[in-house]
């Protein structure tokens, strides 16, 4: 992989399971987000040690430079005015059932992230429509999707509620980790 090349839920989930971390793809992501939309720091370099993620096998170097890679395109992907960002959830043709857990991880990712980033006083400094996102978004993580025999008004609502998600993380990203985050905090 070169040092430019995109990082994708593939390669994320290989790094799960080399290391064994305790985690799915949608979760991960949802904690590296949250936890920049936060205004959290990397002052040691380490993503994992910053998500407090604890792998039973070390990430080898060339899974640390994705590491960085991946921290760098979520920045940039958040920050971005064309609003390309999209959490990391099941493709589209998985089941129903399979998409809906996958938000709920990613909410609960977030949630997590967004706590270990964030500061009492980014709390305190997020505005009304903001601190109702994290009380919709913690509503969401612990939901249990039940669906019925209408699929495709399932297949709209979760569309839905995967475009509030969206939305709501780059708006706490907006209020919150651009303001906190410092301008460079990488230790090289």
């Amino acid at each position: 992989m070169s040092a430019n090349q995109t990082v994708d839920p593939e390669d994320i989930a290989e790094l799960i399971e080399r290391c064994k971390l305790a985690t799915t793809v949608s979760e991960f992501h949802g904690s590296l987000v949250g936890y920049i939309s936060a205004g959290g720091r990397f002052p040691s370099g380490s993503l994992l040690d910053a998500l407090q993620l604890e792998p039973d096998a070390a990430p080898n170097a060339e899974e640390q430079a994705m590491l960085v890679r991946l921290r760098h395109q979520t920045e940039a992907w958040l920050a971005d005015t064309d609003l390309t960002f999209g959490p990391w959830l099941p493709e589209d043709d998985a089941p129903l059932a399979e998409r809906a857990e996958g938000l709920a991880e990613w909410t609960r990712g977030f949630l997590g992230g967004f706590g270990l980033g964030g500061t009492g006083e980014t709390a305190k400094s997020l505005s009304e429509d903001a601190r109702e996102v994290l009380k919709d978004m913690a509503t969401i993580a612990a939901s249990e999707f039940e669906l019925d025999e209408d699929v495709e008004g399932d297949e709209e609502s979760l569309t839905e509620i995967e475009e509030f998600v969206r939305v709501g993380a780059l708006l706490l990203h907006a209020e919150a980790g651009s303001r906190n985050a410092p301008a460079n905090d990488t230790l090289h």
